[in-house]
């Protein structure tokens, strides 16, 4: 049990911190215009997701019984009012790196986005030409009181108008159908306007029957209704869970609304959607800055962009005729995406044919669309082999598409098992069982990231194929599992959640511990997404005090409070936010001079411990061991991308010293690895 008294910061409070370091790279202008607008996409989307989840679960911890939540030291609205708060100051800079620094920079570089009030008569005649042609078939004009005959109802995420008139209290809403139409047009080859000044410039001829007074946009975002047991069980769980069955299509969380709608006006809109003043965020004229990942760029401008990267070619992989022959020779690592995805597709391709295949095991996380890998799957069952397929059904906002394609494989004859209640699987992992010499022999891949091609070019991620004999029947007993063959894998290598991974990361912390008390140099390094287990958290304090080294790389949000004077002084962790989502998780311990290395898809979080289905591998390849430890090390000593995650939570960066030399570690990596497998 922790003591009460350790020290945790609130983890939706510190997200807030890493959600400033990627507007930190919006603001940043030594990143290509077009990295920067990427990043205020991604700072938008972050922040959708966040109230959909995040505070959505605040808001329903609320409604739990008072002595409930003081018995277990919850206190929503206080922390509903600080997140509030951060997220205004937040927005007020979005909008100044937006009209400040970014619409300046696309009209210098002969890219001008401009809005309705800017149309010239030709603009206006296109516009309205634009509107009658692809929009106006899609948008879907309402006007009234919204009483109890007609309620308001938005869709969660979606863009609205609000309109007003000059004689009647009555409230226009109408739909911004960007995900039909797009949100960008261009008129000129260089001029480019919102979808919604197109139907702004429309909207006095659509409500035609009174003088239009205002016209302001609106966003809401709805609970998410997922995850409550991510982070919360026994009675609370049980108590929210009950409230969530009370409802549906999702309670309003936000209402995010421009700034310059009149006070009557918010009050009359909150009062129809049943929101409290807490729920109602000013922004600007625009809202859904996600629709910035696909700004066009009329100019085909390279220097706008980051340069594309040529990927690595794997020394041994790359020109392999027989994976099965290489992988039995030695474990091969890969690493995306500064490697081609394309080496799990093509092991995946030479499965599905080989006679000598006779089945073949997946998780599947985030399923891609149609895709080579898919394909293969489906090649697979075609020719005969017999194909398990576990499909996580809770993977968030993956839910619909996931289910999609494990009917597609159960139609074809794969044997498809989805979620356990309660319990997600996020391993990253696949075994394929070949016949060789008249015995049945494994080969495995075992990674951090998903099988999506699409997330493996942006995402930073580390993976093994392996035939090691220790590792992949231990990996068999983790599908043995899945299938209800096995209610626990018996393993010595493999850590696997929520069977042993606590215990074994548990007794590494107070191995290094120990070692420090006796005099022997003791340290761990570690690189995760996120570290918020307060088990965890309190034993890298005591490691900290007996004098254990500890530096981390945690991406997003940490619990741990580091270099605090008697608690966590021996604890330094930076975070990199850079082109690329670092996305793999890497665990180093001294172990008295014996080094132990580890990775896999578990952070050091408590649903990751405890409430899903993870793996964590050992390294025993000497040489692999070797790349993982240079390219931890190359990102220990990043002093351009790299941001201190301290006490106050300043997120400055890190400052190379006299004499070094800048060191961006995504850059030095794919080049460590382009030398490392030249061919």
């Amino acid at each position: 049990m922790v003591p009460t008294e350790i020290l945790l910061r609130h983890r939706d409070l510190n997200w807030i911190s890493f959600n400033e370091r990627v507007l930190q790279e919006a603001e940043d202008a030594d990143n290509p215009l077009y990295e920067r607008i990427k990043f205020l996409a991604i700072f938008s989307a972050n922040l959708d997701e966040y109230f959909r989840v995040r505070v959505s679960q605040l808001r329903q911890i609320k409604r739990v019984e008072k002595s409930i939540r003081k018995k277990l030291a919850l206190r929503p609205t206080k922390i509903t009012k600080e997140i509030l708060e951060l997220v205004k100051l937040q927005q007020q800079k979005f909008g100044e790196i937006y009209y400040d620094q970014i619409i300046p920079e696309l009209a210098q570089n002969k890219i001008f986005l401009i809005d309705r009030e800017h149309f010239n008569a030709d603009q206006k005649k296109y516009a309205a030409a634009y509107y009658y042609k692809e929009v106006a078939s899609r948008v879907e004009p309402k006007k009234g009181n919204f009483d109890e005959k007609e309620k308001l109802f938005l869709e969660n995420n979606l863009l609205y108008f609000a309109v007003t008139f000059e004689n009647s209290e009555e409230l226009g809403i109408i739909n911004i159908p960007s995900d039909d139409c797009g949100r960008f047009v261009q008129f000129e080859k260089n001029v480019i306007t919102f979808l919604d000044d197109i139907i702004r410039n429309e909207i006095q001829g659509i409500f035609s029957d009174e003088e239009v007074t205002g016209i302001y946009a609106i966003k809401l975002s709805r609970d998410a209704e997922l995850y409550i047991d991510d982070e919360f069980d026994g009675i609370l769980a049980e108590k929210i869970y009950d409230s969530l069955a009370q409802r549906t299509d999702g309670q309003p969380t936000r209402l995010l609304y421009d700034a310059l709608m009149p006070a009557d006006v918010q009050k009359k809109i909150r009062k129809l959607l049943g929101l409290g003043k807490i729920d109602m965020m000013p922004g600007g004229r625009y809202h859904n800055f996600s629709d910035f990942f696909s700004f066009p760029d009329p100019t085909n401008n390279p220097k706008l962009h980051s340069p594309v990267l040529e990927p690595v070619k794997h020394k041994v992989l790359e020109n392999a005729k027989d994976y099965f022959s290489v992988i039995s020779q030695q474990d091969r690592a890969v690493h995306f995406p500064y490697m081609s995805f394309g080496y799990v597709e093509r092991f995946l391709e030479q499965a599905a044919t080989d006679p000598d295949v006779e089945s073949i095991k997946i998780s599947l996380y985030r399923v891609a669309d149609e895709s080579r890998l898919t394909n293969s799957l489906i090649k697979a069952l075609e020719n005969g082999k017999a194909v398990t397929v576990f499909v996580e059904a809770k993977a968030r906002f993956d839910e619909e598409n996931n289910i999609i394609w494990g009917r597609k494989f159960e139609e074809k004859g794969a044997k498809v098992i989805y979620s356990f209640p309660k319990i997600k699987v996020h391993s990253k992992i696949l075994l394929v069982i070949r016949r060789e010499d008249d015995k049945l022999k494994n080969y495995a891949y075992i990674g951090t990231g998903n099988f999506n091609s699409k997330t493996a070019g942006i995402y930073c991620d580390h993976a093994v194929f392996t035939a090691n004999k220790q590792i992949t029947k231990e990996l068999s007993r983790i599908f043995q599992v899945l299938e209800g063959k096995l209610i626990v894998p018996r393993e010595k290598h493999l850590f696997i959640s929520p069977f042993s991974t606590r215990k074994n990361f548990s007794a590494l912390i107070i191995t290094e511990t120990e070692n420090a008390k006796a005099g022997i140099e003791a340290s761990i390094t570690a690189k995760m997404n996120s570290l918020e287990d307060a088990e965890i958290i309190e034993l890298l304090y005591k490691a900290s005090n007996a004098g254990v080294k500890i530096r981390l790389l945690v991406r997003g949000f940490t619990c741990l409070v580091p270099g605090v004077k008697g608690i966590s002084e021996n604890i330094f962790i930076t975070s990199i936010v850079d082109r690329y989502l670092e996305h793999g998780r890497i665990y180093l311990f001294a172990n008295g001079g014996e080094e132990k290395m580890f990775f896999g898809s578990a952070d050091w979080m408590t649903r990751n411990l405890d409430r899903r289905i993870e793996v964590i591998a050992p390294i025993y390849d000497e040489e692999i061991a070797r790349e993982f430890k240079d390219i931890l090390n190359i990102q220990l000593q990043d002093n351009v991308k790299a941001r201190i995650q301290n006490e106050e939570e300043t997120n400055a960066f890190l400052k190379k010293g006299k004499g070094e030399r800048s060191i961006r570690s995504q850059h030095e990596i794919y080049e460590y690895l382009k030398k490392k497998h030249s061919i």
